[in-house]
């Protein structure tokens, strides 16, 4: 499976923000492949996706989302892989949140609840998110007691 790990903004105040970023994006090399992306604008974002083939099931961080348990969200990759997805992209949007044009493309809306964070921070919880539900869906003991 590959994972296309897209986010929108400046990235100015990604320098603290990165190596934790980083790191689980790193943890989770092993299960999936990874590409992290910064794109300055949500235009530029949906670019990308036009020149992407369309096979890849897109899922768009966006307040309007389903939440999801750890275990619900492993679920989700585990139907995804045995349904043969092999490209999976995840989106972080612009502060404001994504365009109508933007969800009317997305497969799936996630939501991490109605609290507001930050795109750094967004982006750790949602790599953390995806590093957790590998290891429940291998069996690792990291979900468990946490």
């Amino acid at each position: 499976m590959n994972l296309f790990f897209y986010r929108t903004g400046r990235g100015k105040q990604d320098a603290a923000w990165n190596p934790l970023l980083s790191s689980y994006l790193n943890r989770i090399r092993p299960y999936a492949q990874v590409e992290e992306r910064l794109f300055p604008t949500e235009e530029r974002l949906l670019i990308a996706l036009d020149r992407r083939p369309r096979s890849h099931f897109l899922i768009l961080l966006d307040q309007r989302g389903r939440q999801l348990s750890s275990d619900q969200f492993a679920e989700q990759l585990r139907t995804l892989q045995l349904g043969g997805q092999q490209e999976i992209i995840l989106c972080i949007g612009p502060a404001d949140g994504f365009s109508e044009a933007a969800r009317s493309r997305a497969n799936s809306l996630l939501s991490f609840g109605p609290i507001t964070l930050p795109h750094q921070l967004a982006a750790l919880v949602l790599a953390e998110q995806l590093y957790r539900a590998f290891t429940i869906l291998a069996g690792h003991p990291y979900h468990s007691g946490h």
